[in-house]
């Protein structure tokens, strides 16, 4: 009796390429459901083979961000607390932002404002590590609240105890206003802002919440002393249709088609661009974090290669998927996330 070897390719043998036999029989089998077509290529970039090596892992460049420094260009927003999910969710994230050098931004900290009863979800900071910018949340209705009440104090005791490097305030005037129990807003957000640059001595970050900003709103913006603007772009987590969706059905109807408003990060990266170079020295921003429809480290890349200020940007739904798990799912999602950007970085080159 006869045995047939396998054919194996020329000038190889087993236990040279002990996964040629299989390898091979893949290539046969799945050529023809691996074609992309040219219509499905990514326009966004040119691919250049012949410049670099493959990246070792850990290749990317630390830098210097909101006064820290980071070694991915990544900023990871959580979820909110008073829930044992929350709880879990937070600290896995803290935790990956920690061993992966990004940044993280809270959900809203209102809970916090007059009890400690929900501190523990919010507290990661022995996660994160000292190193690391942390930043607390409030909404800007809450924040003008205070500075009606007098007690803009109290947004200096958050920041104390969450041990955080500044603030985020989130601006969603249309959220609030499809809200069932929505607040409503006593003065332009502007105004609010501008009080608070005047009253605190924090550093404040401003952000939309799912439809981002117009370009009047942006140059407005940009001529604050602010730490930074995250464009929370349309494309992401739209909060005024998940506001919309709590209402009975007739607002609904009513009211749906202006939820559909809203900027997309590439328009308000072009829009951000061009009031650096028309405003000179009356730009007073330092920092962007670029959100709200970015799938993937693709779209995170070409928006960092187009940005005229030092960027890291924002992917909330994939990290908040992973993060429900245990920390090895959230572990090999960032992993892979990082290693893409490394990738990237020796290969691709935006147009």
């Amino acid at each position: 009796m006869t045995t047939e070897l396998p054919n194996i390719p020329q000038n190889s043998t087993p236990g040279e390429d002990p996964t040629a036999v299989e390898r091979k029989k893949d290539h046969i089998e799945m050529a023809f459901k691996s074609r992309v077509e040219a219509g499905e290529l990514d326009a966004r970039f040119y691919y250049e083979p012949m410049l670099a090596a493959h990246p070792k892992p850990g290749s990317l460049r630390p830098f210097s961000f909101l006064g820290k420094t980071l070694r991915t260009p990544v900023w990871v927003s959580s979820m909110t607390g008073g829930t044992a999910l929350a709880h879990k969710i937070n600290r896995q994230l803290a935790r990956a932002c920690g061993e992966f050098g990004m940044g993280m931004g809270l959900g809203s900290c209102r809970q916090l404002l007059y009890s400690n009863e929900f501190l523990p979800d919010f507290d990661v900071r022995d996660e994160l590590g000292a190193d690391l910018p942390l930043y607390a949340n409030l909404g800007v209705a809450q924040v003008e609240k205070l500075l009606r009440q007098k007690e803009a104090g109290r947004i200096a005791e958050l920041l104390q105890k969450l041990r955080a490097d500044g603030l985020f305030i989130h601006v969603n005037p249309l959220q609030e206003a499809m809200q069932p129990e929505g607040d409503m807003f006593e003065r332009s957000p502007l105004e609010v802002i501008e009080e608070v640059l005047q009253t605190l001595d924090c550093k404040v970050i401003v952000k939309e919440v799912g439809q981002g900003f117009g370009p009047e709103s942006l140059k407005a913006l940009l001529q604050l002393p602010l730490a930074g603007i995250e464009f929370a772009a349309a494309g992401g987590t739209n909060f005024a249709k998940l506001e919309l969706l709590r209402s009975e059905p007739v607002k609904q109807m009513i009211f749906e088609k202006i939820t559909t408003v809203g900027h997309t990060a590439v328009d308000m990266l072009h829009w951000a661009n061009e009031c650096k170079q028309s405003l000179g020295t009356a730009c007073r921003t330092e920092h962007l974090i670029l959100s709200g429809g970015v799938r993937d480290f693709l779209d995170g890349y070409y928006l960092l290669q187009k940005s005229a200020f030092p960027a890291v940007y924002g992917q909330a739904s994939g990290f908040l998927k992973h993060a429900q798990g245990d920390y090895a799912e959230l572990r090999s999602y960032v992993q892979a996330q990082v290693r893409g950007l490394e990738l990237a970085h020796a290969f691709l080159r935006a147009r």
